[in-house]
């Protein structure tokens, strides 16, 4: 059928993984570093995305395409989150822990290789919403390459915070999603958004935004901006 869908410029895009947050459908994905729609008919054709995209690379345009399907939408949607959640129950290194023991007793340590990571695991798309280390928490999100630009993250952003990383670019999940529920069904006493200053990191600090709106809670917020070069080129507080 002839009908409005989203293109997306290949040699525009820039591979920030904006848009993809911005469709509610979920229907584009990154393959190989750009932007691509994963199937016709998951896309709407109403553009929500257009306006995420800082390079102009998305527009809506006429042509033959599969109907819109609101119920493969669906099924796309909850298949995706169930993938995402799945992590097996035998696997270690998905246990739950709380580190405060192991902190308190490296304070004869050097201060620089003392560690300020407080729980495990620390990966967005692993964390149980309901962990208990949640609870009265002061929670710094942060970009995975955040720590390894900026040398002082742990005593600096880290230290007395729970912390959880992400890249929006390569992780194949809604963080804003995820966010809201930690929100929602936590006492979290403030946010903390360290990010890098590379376009696809917008994606994180964007995340926490629509979190912070959706769990209609008044939480104090901070957003910190790293440059390629480990300087801080942004701090602002919300």
């Amino acid at each position: 059928m002839l009908r409005k869908i989203v293109e997306i410029n290949e040699e525009k895009c820039n591979g920030c993984g904006l848009c993809i947050g911005a469709c509610h459908e979920a229907a584009i994905e990154l393959i190989n570093g750009k932007a691509k729609l994963r199937s016709d008919n998951l896309c709407d054709g109403l553009g929500a995305c257009l306006p995420d995209c800082p390079t102009g690379a998305i527009r809506i345009i006429e042509r033959e395409a599969a109907a819109f399907d609101e119920d493969a939408v669906k099924q796309h949607i909850a298949s995706s989150a169930q993938r995402s959640e799945q992590v097996p129950a035998s696997c270690p290194g998905s246990a739950v822990q709380e580190l405060r023991k192991r902190i308190a007793n490296r304070h004869n340590e050097p201060a620089t290789s003392a560690s300020a990571l407080r729980q495990w695991p620390c990966q967005l798309q692993l964390v149980p919403v309901n962990a208990p280390y949640f609870n009265n928490a002061h929670l710094l999100v942060a970009a995975d390459c955040s720590a390894f630009a900026y040398a002082n993250l742990h005593d600096e952003f880290m230290r007395d915070r729970v912390t959880v990383i992400g890249c929006p670019k390569l992780d194949n999940v809604k963080y804003a999603a995820k966010l809201t529920e930690i929100l929602q069904s936590n006492n979290i006493k403030s946010v903390t958004v360290v990010r890098m200053e590379v376009p696809c990191c917008g994606g994180i600090e964007n995340a926490v935004k629509e979190a912070l709106g959706n769990s209609n809670k008044m939480i104090p917020w901070r957003v910190v901006t790293i440059g390629i070069d480990g300087a801080i080129r942004e701090d602002s507080f919300a």
